[in-house]
């Protein structure tokens, strides 16, 4: 309540020193005030899928074998992640009672895309000072399969440590952008068990840290202020992540299994140009203060099963990683 009562008080004043009445400026105050309220709600709604499933691939492929290498081994890797979205989080329903501003144009219901689902649209209408604004939904992606490539490198240590680093691009999409770096350190365990050795059994944990952030076209529209400037929304996930990972070797294949824990923190925010009505309102940083609100922590738990072929100093491995969602990584590496 409190940020919502300073909210309404900045606005207040933009408006008084732009020039308009007092009591337009009250009507206004509110009716921007419930437009922010909806827009909230409805970004938390439409990128939290979204989110959600860019910590699934960051997790994935981050350990290309717990087996200890020699010092100063170096490996590079070209990757290919390929999520798969799950229908139950492709839409949501909205209703007339969901929003303070907001109306469903022609219907008092409606299944609507989030970010991960289709291309369909509705009209949501509202009223600032007796005037009509008009917003079509945002769309999804519209994909039933993600897939971004990535490089990823590692260099062998001292005492059995690995550090790990990878990187990708801004990856266009369909309708948004994708991006994912961060570092790791391995550490192998079965150096201290002979036994396992010999077997060629192989046991490592990894720390590792990645940064996601993934952009989509957003609500926006004209008003008798100008554009509104709520046209891009960007999720930031910051995660750390720890790994526990068993394999054994046969000749030239490798089969790994893991278990993997992380804690994810997520945060949105406004990310495109701002619009002509901030020369009266500052409505991007007033909404990016509202998103505040929704800023959330997640603890998963994800389990891992990897294959890996050897040809020369050349390995392909395929991975497949499962909880709530359903990631698999395809890599192709060179050791030297």
């Amino acid at each position: 309540m409190r940020n919502k009562f300073l909210q309404y008080i900045m606005i207040g004043i933009c408006l008084i020193f732009s020039g308009k009445s007092f009591s337009q400026s009250i009507q206004t105050i509110e009716d921007i005030g419930l437009f922010l309220t909806d827009a909230t709600f409805y970004s938390e709604k439409y990128i939290t899928p979204a989110t959600d499933a860019a910590v699934y691939q960051a997790s994935s492929g981050w350990m290309t074998s717990p087996k200890k290498r020699k010092l100063y081994d170096v490996t590079l890797s070209l990757h290919g992640n390929v999520f798969f979205v799950p229908k139950r989080d492709r839409s949501f329903e909205i209703k007339n009672s969901d929003f303070s501003f907001f109306t469903i144009e022609n219907n008092s219901s409606a299944i609507v895309p989030t970010a991960l689902g289709s291309d369909s649209q509705y009209y949501l209408i509202g009223e600032i000072d007796n005037n009509q604004v008009r917003i079509e939904t945002p769309k999804g992606v519209n994909q039933e399969t993600i897939f971004y490539p990535y490089l990823q490198g590692s260099i062998s240590l001292w005492k059995g440590f690995e550090a790990v680093v990878k990187f990708s691009s801004k990856v266009k999409l369909k309708r948004g952008d994708y991006q994912v770096y961060g570092f790791g350190l391995k550490h192998n365990f079965s150096q201290y068990f002979k036994s396992l050795e010999s077997k060629k059994i192989h046991l490592a944990g990894l720390v590792a840290y990645s940064k996601e952030e993934i952009s989509f076209g957003f609500l926006d529209t004209y008003t008798n202020y100008g554009n509104l400037g709520i046209n891009e929304i960007t999720g930031e996930v910051d995660t750390w992540q720890f790994q526990l990972s068993a394999s054994k070797e046969w000749k030239r294949f490798e089969l790994m299994t893991s278990f993997i824990a992380n804690q994810s923190d997520f945060k949105y925010y406004l990310s495109g140009p701002k619009g002509e009505i901030e020369n009266v309102i500052p409505v991007q940083y007033i909404l990016n203060e509202k998103l505040k609100d929704i800023y959330k922590s997640k603890f998963n738990t994800i389990g891992e099963i990897s294959g890996r072929y050897q040809f020369s100093k050349i390995y392909v491995q395929t991975s497949f990683a499962f909880g709530k969602f359903v990631n698999t990584n395809l890599s192709v590496q060179y050791e030297f």
